[in-house]
């Protein structure tokens, strides 16, 4: 049963298997932001922590190490734990996620399945990386072994904190990798009670540590660290540009970054209309809008365009915005008060470009950071809504006409995360799927996301892919061995 008043059990920094202070003594304080008010505070890390972090992982991973022995089947084993004891405390996990997020219950239920099965999925891979033999020229046996990179960072958004988590961790420890993971400042709760559950599950001391803190400092600390080899990041361009920078001019350390988007939507005039309404609904409002991968650009057919426009506003006007642990809530608030005002800034430059608010585009009530739904028409490619990513419940709705001008303006942007197509003409899916710029292009749906499916960006949606196979490949290195034979094998 949800609980807005549920217990806040951890709020110190996990490093090496125990909860401790920050070394500074500092706290800062996560926001209810349903209410504005004040949860808890929580241990302030900075780059005194990580580098403890970061010994303690540097432990975990030495060579001898309880962990670096350990059969890759056990650490499948201690995946499937994990797993097992996350689905145990998924009332629990749900309520801090919504109490600290303002996502509804019942999508924080959702997301913790995801995340149960992302740790499952990577579970059952522990034990399936390996190399190859190859058929060199000459007197070789050559093969190639797939290795753990060793110690990583990863910094994890505030929009999915426990499925961002899952993405993170569960690769890399079946890997083999050890952690020090920085969750968003606006979101840490959650991430510190499944820390608290990997202890639980047997994870060995070091291996997982979670340093709460600041972007700038603990951030910042975790990508220009000399003994961390790779770093991933999920969150903004801006942000992925600074750790590409500190990456750089550490120890040139691998990363992966997975970025904003301004992913397109196009919806043509042979689909069944209020099927594509409801699917363009989804794609845009799902979690508030605060979705990297959101079809926050819909682009209609001129034919149908009117008749979608006025049947989204009928969809969305019928669209429960309230209190995120009411049942039948379909959106809470934004989750902070600097993201409440962006989105109400973007709604305010819609307005003075020339789109047509047909809905929304207030603030609903004096308590909390709630936006209501917001819906523009006859948005046109240069209006500052249709090409900043705006991470909030606002659908931009655009007129199009013809198959090949709508894939120039779809690829007209500087993001390449997502792309959507709803029409019932095969051939037009399949040349869509590729002509356009997307890592992730979906066929008459939205938001298909799978743990067996690689996930991840063109252009400036950052590079590198999280979930299936291809999620393990940032975490490896590949050693190739050559041995010399007596005659040709």
């Amino acid at each position: 049963m949800a609980n807005p008043r549920q217990e806040v059990r951890f709020t110190k920094l996990f490093i090496n298997n125990e909860f401790v202070d920050a070394r500074s003594g500092k706290t800062f304080s996560t926001i209810n932001p349903a209410t504005g008010k004040k949860i808890a505070d929580i241990a302030e890390g900075d780059k005194t922590d990580v580098d403890i972090a970061v010994k303690a992982a540097q432990r975990a991973f030495a060579r001898g190490s309880e962990w670096r022995v350990m059969d890759a089947s056990a650490r499948g084993r201690l995946l499937h734990k994990l797993a097992d004891l996350i689905q145990r405390e998924a009332i629990p996990l749900a309520n801090l996620e919504t109490l600290d997020n303002g996502k509804p219950f019942e999508d924080s239920l959702f997301d913790i399945q995801c995340a149960v099965d992302t740790f499952r999925y990577y579970a059952g891979f522990a034990d399936k990386i390996h190399g190859n033999t190859i058929p060199v020229d000459g007197n070789f046996l050559s093969m190639t072994r797939k290795e753990p990179i060793g110690v990583v960072g990863q910094i994890i958004p505030w929009n999915y904190p426990i499925l961002m988590l899952s993405w993170k961790w569960a690769p890399a420890i079946a890997a083999g990798c050890t952690i020090v993971l920085k969750p968003a400042e606006q979101t840490p709760l959650t991430a510190l009670y499944i820390a608290a559950l990997s202890k639980e599950a047997g994870f060995p001391a070091g291996v997982l540590n979670v340093v709460t803190g600041f972007g700038p400092t603990a951030g910042g600390a975790i990508s220009s660290h000399p003994d961390i080899r790779k770093v991933a990041f999920t969150g903004s361009t801006e942000v992925g540009k600074l750790i590409m920078e500190a990456a750089a001019k550490s120890n040139l350390k691998k990363v992966s970054l997975e970025l904003g988007g301004k992913s397109p939507l196009v919806v043509f005039d042979d689909v069944d209309i209020d099927e594509a309404v409801e699917i363009a609904y989804n794609a845009i409002f799902a979690n508030h809008g605060q979705n990297c991968c959101a079809g926050s650009r819909t682009f209609v057919h001129e034919k149908i365009y009117d008749q979608f426009v006025r049947k989204t506003v009928e969809k969305v006007s019928k669209r429960r915005v309230g209190n995120p642990f009411d049942k039948g809530v379909e959106q809470g608030p934004q989750v902070d008060d600097e993201m409440f005002n962006k989105v109400l800034a973007y709604i305010d430059f819609g307005k003075k470009d020339g789109a047509k608010l047909e809905f929304g585009g207030k603030r609903l009530g004096n308590e909390g950071f709630f936006i209501q739904p917001t819906v523009f028409s006859n948005v046109t490619d240069e209006m500052r809504i249709a090409k900043d990513e705006i991470f909030g419940p606002v659908q931009s709705i655009l007129r199009f006409r013809t198959f090949e001008e709508v894939i120039e303006r779809a690829n007209r942007t500087n993001y390449g995360l997502a792309a959507g197509i709803l029409t019932k003409n095969i051939n037009n899916a399949l040349m869509f799927a590729g002509a356009i710029e997307a890592g992730s292009v979906w066929i008459n749906c939205y938001d298909a996301v799978a743990p067996q499916a690689p996930f991840g960006g063109y252009k400036q949606s950052g590079f590198g892919r999280e979930l299936g196979e291809d999620g393990l490949e940032p975490y490896l290195e590949t050693k190739t061995i050559a041995i010399k034979t007596p005659c040709k094998l």
